[in-house]
């Protein structure tokens, strides 16, 4: 695994702008960059795609466990009122869709889990599409070798999925919604979008704030459509505490991520990874930091619900090395072994591993100056040269 400088495509911004990857640039900084590439080795990439696969069985056996616990989905901060529609979702069998692994790897050593974007992963577009695009640019324009691959068959494998979802399932119409006020966030639910019609699904978009409860407990849209299937890039953990989290368990809603999926997003697992799968190569030592954890000389302090970094502490040697604010903390918070990101060229570089309907389907690399990787972190493609 190494980082590798490359010429910029000269229009890159334009076929941006056409693919409507509008959030290419954010706070006028950069966050799409391709004046490097990270390239791996076909063995790199079958290392991480077994340990993806390995990790997510084990997020699933968590997920097992909890439900059939009152006493973890406390731990979990699970609303009391929420349980048997959690509960439920994981007996009946809910359909996921996709999701994110975090991975600190350096092509050397072993894998090692950071934590699980199980619920609302973004960075999709970029990595399922934008990447890929650039990659034949660059072989076109002679800048890579003509064999160069890149691990990447997300879009096939969402397609496939929705495809999936429509038969099975009875997916005829899927209602897709976020929040306001975040362009990548509407990105994701487009891009989501365009998968979904080319599977033969029809799609409806609201904005979260626009959903609307009817007479007898069902959703409905802004036309007072009934939903029946709808996506969401909103986390459960704010769902299953607010005003209308009374009425999920009866709204007959099949919701895309499942309920179950707020277990696994949950930084409570990795602690639960840890109890359950001790020792593991790919695993970090993980506890509760009020259950009296074991001294260690360096650790990451994380709120259970923290997103983008936020509220996270690094203490190495006894010294606090890196912090974020942010608005978590209150639910709880876990310490995991501090494990220090590979450094390329001055970066810190973090592997994002995804998984469509349980198979890995791709990696995403990102790289920030700063030890915590945050939402501005920046996004570089990858290539597999043997």
């Amino acid at each position: 695994m190494k980082r590798v400088a490359i010429t910029e495509r000269p229009d890159w911004r334009e076929k941006a702008s056409e693919f409507g990857f509008n959030f290419h640039t954010m706070y006028d900084e950069p966050y799409w960059s391709e004046d490097a590439y990270y390239q791996f080795t076909l063995a790199q990439i079958e290392e991480i795609e077994e340990v993806t696969a390995e990790l997510h069985q084990m997020c699933l056996q968590v997920v097992e466990k909890v439900v059939n616990s009152e006493e973890l989905l406390t731990r979990f901060q699970i609303p009391r009122h929420t349980w048997d529609f959690v509960r439920d979702s994981w007996k009946t069998n809910q359909p996921s869709l996709y999701s994110r692994l975090d991975l600190a790897y350096d092509g050397v050593g072993p894998a090692k889990l950071l934590e699980n974007n199980a619920d609302t992963p973004t960075s999709l577009y970029e990595s399922a599409f934008f990447q890929w695009i650039w990659l034949e640019d660059q072989i076109n324009a002679g800048n890579l070798p003509e064999n160069a691959d890149q691990f990447n068959g997300i879009q096939e494998q969402l397609i496939e999925r929705f495809t999936q979802l429509k038969d099975q399932f009875g997916f005829r119409l899927l209602h897709m919604t976020c929040c306001r006020d975040t362009e990548e966030d509407r990105g994701t639910v487009q891009y989501l979008q365009d998968c979904a019609n080319e599977a033969g699904i029809a799609t409806e978009f609201l904005y979260v704030d626009e959903i609307g409860l009817g007479e007898k407990g069902e959703f409905t849209d802004t036309q007072d459509q009934v939903i029946s299937n709808l996506f969401k890039l909103y986390p459960w953990e704010f769902m299953l505490r607010e005003i209308f989290s009374t009425k999920l368990e009866d709204a007959g809603v099949r919701w895309l991520e499942p309920a179950w999926k707020s277990i696994i997003s949950n930084k409570a697992l990795l602690p639960m990874l840890w109890q359950m799968f001790p020792e593991h190569p790919n695993l970090l030592p993980a506890y509760f930091a009020d259950n009296n954890p074991p001294p260690l000389d360096s650790y990451v302090v994380k709120p259970l619900f923290s997103r983008e970094g936020a509220n996270i502490r690094i203490v190495d040697n006894g010294k606090e090395i890196a912090s974020a604010d942010g608005p978590y903390g209150e639910e709880g918070m876990i310490i995991q072994q501090f494990h220090p990101l590979p450094k390329f060229e001055g970066n810190y570089t973090l592997v994002g591993s995804w998984l469509v309907n349980d198979q890995a389907a791709g990696i995403c690399i990102r790289e920030d100056k700063e030890l915590i990787t945050q939402d501005l972190s920046r996004f570089y493609p990858h290539v597999i040269i043997d």
